[in-house]
């Protein structure tokens, strides 16, 4: 078994297709066939069903290929760290549940170091989807958040793809909204004070759960819920039906503009915003400075009693956090 093989069946996992893999790898089809082939009867496994519309990953192809990606990322940082011949840019990858703090964390970073060494990409998408890109080494890191009701399992399914779950800071549940909605003037919002408005919550697909929902209360019965997925339409339903979410109540009017608010849900709900890694793999450097820009959005908790509405928490608002 050779890194060229394991470089060589993860551009084809990647691609779904034998002939667009080996355009990529700069080689002829037969010849990758050819090494898939011989790795296959080395593992003794099959890694790649076959048929006319492409190639599909086996069930043991699948976790084969992870610890493949495990195996070429060690390689990378080492080839990062005591080599350092590499030609071209590096990469850094970032996903997210759907938080404008996390964005503006991005952005920060992106304007610190320029775009002349480094090719950046971030994904605010679906919580399988942040687990599988960590998992899947698409993305360095993955922004989450965890809180009493769904730490249990996602913990057991970070275990079974290892990864971990790194926790920054603790926040409390806040309502946010447009400000000409009726609420928004209120020190404190109460869920019988939601009953008659919209609430928002992220799509998360065909792995829709209770557990991997991006807001706190998944399971409470709303009289009325709008699915959505992206941060501006949730914004534009907020101004037109006075619709709301839950979230952390870190707020970046930078992203969002001024026109919405949080304001402290009646109830002692907290949730833990963190982010998830490989198991056993250090950050790079550029992650290692990420996970810091993300850090300086962590405040003490607001008093018990909500007296003072969380102002200049900013304005990053997530259905999840």
């Amino acid at each position: 078994m050779t890194l060229q093989q394991l470089k060589y069946i993860i551009a084809v996992a990647d691609a779904g297709s034998l002939n667009k893999a080996a355009n990529a790898l700069f080689i002829s089809q037969p010849s990758l066939s050819a090494a898939v082939k011989e790795l296959e009867e080395e593992i003794g496994i099959t890694l790649f069903h076959r048929s006319n519309r492409g190639i599909v990953v086996t069930a043991e192809g699948n976790e084969f290929l992870g610890y493949a990606r495990q195996m070429m990322e060690q390689y990378r940082l080492i080839d990062e760290r005591f080599i350092e011949k590499k030609q071209g840019k590096k990469k850094f990858s970032v996903s997210m549940q759907h938080y404008s703090f996390a964005v503006k964390a991005f952005v920060e970073l992106v304007r610190q170091f320029g775009m002349d060494e480094y090719e950046f990409a971030v994904h605010e998408t679906k919580t399988y989807e942040v687990i599988e890109n960590v998992r899947n080494f698409y993305s360095e890191i993955g922004v989450i958040y965890q809180n009493p009701f769904n730490e249990k399992v996602l913990n057991k399914m970070l275990r079974e793809r290892e990864l971990e779950f790194v926790p920054l800071f603790d926040c409390r549940v806040y309502v946010y909204l447009w400000k000409g909605n009726p609420l928004a003037a209120k020190e404190k919002i109460s869920m019988k004070d939601l009953e008659d408005y919209p609430c928002l919550a992220f799509e998360q697909g065909e792995n829709n759960s209770f557990y991997l929902a991006e807001e706190v209360l998944s399971t409470y019965e709303y009289k009325r819920l709008i699915k959505a997925d992206d941060r501006a339409t949730f914004l534009n339903l907020m101004m037109e039906l006075n619709a709301y979410t839950l979230c952390s109540g870190i707020i970046c009017a930078e992203l969002n503009g001024g026109d919405y608010t949080a304001v402290p849900l009646d109830r002692e709900e907290t949730m833990t915003i963190g982010y998830i890694k490989r198991k056993g793999i250090p950050l790079s450097r550029m992650g290692r400075l990420y996970v810091e820009e993300l850090g300086k959005y962590g405040i003490p908790l607001p008093p018990q009693d909500f007296t003072h509405p969380v102002m200049g928490r900013g304005s990053g608002f997530s259905a999840g956090g």
